[in-house]
């Protein structure tokens, strides 16, 4: 089974019609992943004794085909560290609310996916279990923090993976290996069960090749739950609906800030060209201002690394996961499990977010920072009363060679950038493949309003039809 000339559509008709079984389907799953996992390290624990579900309903679309899933959020049984030290024996004993609605809708779990230490980073480099590699290029990243993901689904290892988005961990690295990814609106899917990192800005998302598969995987996962308070109880569409669109007067937002220092001329260039493909079929483009843009990158990492150091807490030594071993005392537990077994980017958000929280500190960082989020919130909301999306480059340049930044952590954070935004408006967003710059793919970023992300499927699929990005291998593989 080759998954990069396949989709949920072509693999379901090839279930309904005996052309292939479940048990086969997951096998050929597996050992595709097996051959491929040497070079691409996108796995971090690969469940060889997967098996699709018994009397599967092939009314179903979705019954049979295997997904990936990021190992932040858990599964009952199969081991989920977060690509942390401190988890590396952790084995749930439930499912997240996500993997209770994807095994009920009968898709087969098949592996969990390689990402940044407790999803901080941009590269995936932070992981304890090494770097996953691009598959257009194994010299470079990935992206993060959904990076095995996002290689898992482009290289063919699966058709579909969820991956989690705190500030871009799922758009960035759909850029980075030409797939779609999309940012659902926060409280339109459950958090239940996804490994905290920071809680007002986390959600779980979905990466495919195709932004047509990843509306019938978000048809299944979105809606009320009540394991999560922060979850909306507001109707969940069919977002399928959206597939086959035309842009004809739908009105779309361009801000200058997103074309501005830093983002590469090429990638400019190729966003510009898919800008001009809507205007050419009746769109209407607007430029807009985000004037707060300027400040997202700081004001993120304080949010961020504050609400990290709360949640991140409860690793302790004491309950579960790493436990130094020689440690003399109860204090001697605490330091040493947590010096020993967080990386070197979990160590650093934690202490920014704790001397963000701290007595001295917290006016003149944390409570400033939720400030200017309620600003960049304001800045949405005055495009959105005029228009129906935002869009621009997902990020300011193609997939970066491995080791290249990893040991400058303001260069990395600088490269969320144009992806932080939505996470702190809350706002749905996806990135959908522009095209390719020196060989590498560039992803073209798509915003809406909240709870409107059948307008993100509308847009993502008519640039899909019209670039048909997804016929195209990546060729990292081909040696």
């Amino acid at each position: 089974m080759n998954y990069l000339n396949e989709n949920i559509e072509s693999l379901h008709k090839k279930l309904k019609d005996g052309e292939i079984t479940a048990d086969q389907l997951t096998q050929d799953t597996l050992k595709g992943i097996k051959e491929l996992e040497p070079k691409l390290n996108a796995m971090i624990t690969v469940v060889d004794d997967a098996k699709p579900a018994q009397n599967l309903d092939l009314s179903n679309e979705l019954a049979g085909i295997p997904i990936a899933i990021k190992d932040n959020i858990i599964t009952n049984g199969i081991k989920t560290t977060a690509a942390s030290h401190i988890l590396y024996n952790y084995m749930p004993v439930y499912d997240a609310t996500v993997i209770s609605k994807l095994k009920d809708a009968q898709m087969t779990i098949v592996g969990k996916a390689n990402m940044d230490e407790f999803a901080m980073g941009s590269s995936s480099e932070n992981s304890y279990y090494g770097a996953p590699k691009n598959p257009w290029d194994l010299t470079r990243v990935t992206g993060g923090s959904s990076g095995g993901s996002a290689a898992a689904v482009a290289s063919g290892e699966v058709v579909a993976a969820l991956g989690s988005d705190t500030g871009g961990s799922v758009r960035q690295p759909a850029a980075f290996n030409g797939i779609f990814g999309i940012k659902p609106t926060y409280g339109r899917v459950s958090r239940w069960g996804l490994i905290a990192f920071a809680s007002s800005l986390d959600q779980i998302g979905v990466m495919t090749k195709r932004a047509a598969d990843s509306a019938k995987i978000l048809n299944v996962i979105a809606g009320a739950d009540e394991h999560d308070s922060t979850v909306s109880e507001k109707e969940v569409p069919d977002f399928t609906a959206a597939i086959g669109k035309d842009v004809k007067g739908l009105h779309v937002a361009v801000p200058e800030e997103y074309f501005g220092e830093g983002v590469e001329p090429a990638v400019k260039d190729l966003i510009n060209e898919q800008i001009k493909v809507l205007e050419d079929n009746g769109a209407i483009i607007n430029k807009v201002q985000l004037p707060h843009t300027k400040y997202v990158v700081p004001d993120y990492y304080i949010i961020a690394s504050s609400e990290a150091s709360s949640n991140l807490q409860r690793y302790d030594g004491i309950r579960y996961g790493y436990r130094a071993k020689d440690a003399k005392n109860l204090l001697d537990v605490y330091v040493k499990s947590r010096s020993e077994a967080f990386g070197d980017e979990v160590k650093r958000r934690i202490m920014l977010g704790t001397f963000a929280l701290s007595a001295g500190s917290y006016d003149r960082f944390f409570r400033q920072a939720a400030k200017v989020r309620t600003l960049i919130c304001e800045d949405f909301d005055k495009i959105f009363a005029e228009n129906d999306v935002i869009v621009g480059p997902t990020t300011p340049t193609p997939a970066f060679k491995i080791d290249s930044s990893i040991k400058d952590p303001l260069k990395m954070y600088a490269n969320d950038i144009l992806t932080i935004s939505a996470n702190m408006a809350g706002i749905p967003a996806a990135s959908v493949p522009a095209g390719l710059v020196d060989g590498m793919p560039v992803g073209f970023q798509i915003m809406a309003k909240r709870f409107d992300e059948s307008s993100i499927f509308q847009v993502a699929d008519f640039i899909e039809r019209q670039n048909k990005f997804y016929e195209k291998t990546p060729t990292g593989l081909e040696d």
